[in-house]
Formats: structure tokens, sequence, C-alpha cells
């Protein structure tokens, strides 16, 4: 699936995505450094592969972004990574890509695991902190699904 979004190109799936443009993602957005051995690129390529669901964002050729979700795909799912660059940051792009995630399992129960400084931003995709002493958020579509009288 391919879909336009903001004059990007927002792409459902894994192929094509090598370990070294995921690497570069990471290190742009300052999740690892460049003293990892390029070994490491394969890790991130199995990572992404092996992933329930990844949708990934384009400017060109250049990849700006990427979710992934572990899922067992009937009742839970997890946003592992979200990543969006820098410079493409409050546009939309992370909350497109939250809600394209949520679609594949939108009566299903979801965390995100996340640092503090993005509750801010989970909060606006629907996402609560069950407890203060958590670092995982949640998403209940069960609780929506509920409401629409579909469970």
């Amino acid at each position: 699936m391919y879909q336009y979004y903001k004059g990007l190109i927002i792409r459902e799936g894994t192929y094509g995505i090598s370990g070294q443009t995921l690497r570069k993602l990471y290190l742009e957005i300052g999740w690892c450094n460049n003293q990892l051995p390029q070994w490491q690129n394969e890790k991130f390529e199995i990572a992404l592969h092996n992933s329930a669901w990844a949708f990934s964002v384009w400017d060109g050729e250049e990849l700006i972004g990427v979710v992934r979700v572990v899922s067992d795909r009937i009742m839970v799912a997890s946003i592992q990574d979200l990543m969006v660059k820098e410079r493409y940051r409050k546009q939309g792009i992370g909350k497109k890509l939250v809600e394209l995630s949520i679609q594949k399992l939108p009566c299903g129960n979801w965390s995100a695991r996340t640092t503090p400084e993005y509750y801010k931003f989970y909060g606006k995709c629907g996402f609560v902190m069950p407890n203060a002493n958590n670092t995982s958020l949640e998403y209940n579509g069960y609780l929506k699904a509920r409401a629409d009288g579909d469970r």
C-alpha cells in the first residue's frame, strides 16, 4: 500500500528497506551512534522485517520516518519504534503513522513504551498511562469497540 500525505509517500511493509538505511535514520534521530559495528545493520533489518506491521515515510528517496509494531495480530500490539527525523516533526507524520498502525488492530490492546517527553504526543493519539510508575502507555481499542457495540 502506498498513500500520499502532505507531499510525502507512506509505504506499508518492510521490503526494500535496508539495514544501512535504517541505521542512518537511527543515527540521525540519536538512537544509536557511529561506534556500532556495521554488522549491526543486519539486526536493524531483521527486527523491522520480523515486525507484524511497519509503515515508512519517504521524501523522494530519503527515508524520513518509520513505525514498527510487534503483535499477535489478534489481541495485542505494541509500538516498538516510532521515528521521524527532527526537521519533519510537528507536521502530523508521527500521529499519522500511529493511526495507520492502530487501524490494523482497532479493537486490540495497544501499548507504547516511551520516555516522558513523548507522553503528551501519545496522549494526543489516544494512549493513556495506566499508573504513574509505568513507562508504557496504553490504547484500549476494546473499550471503543464495546462502546460501539462491537464487543
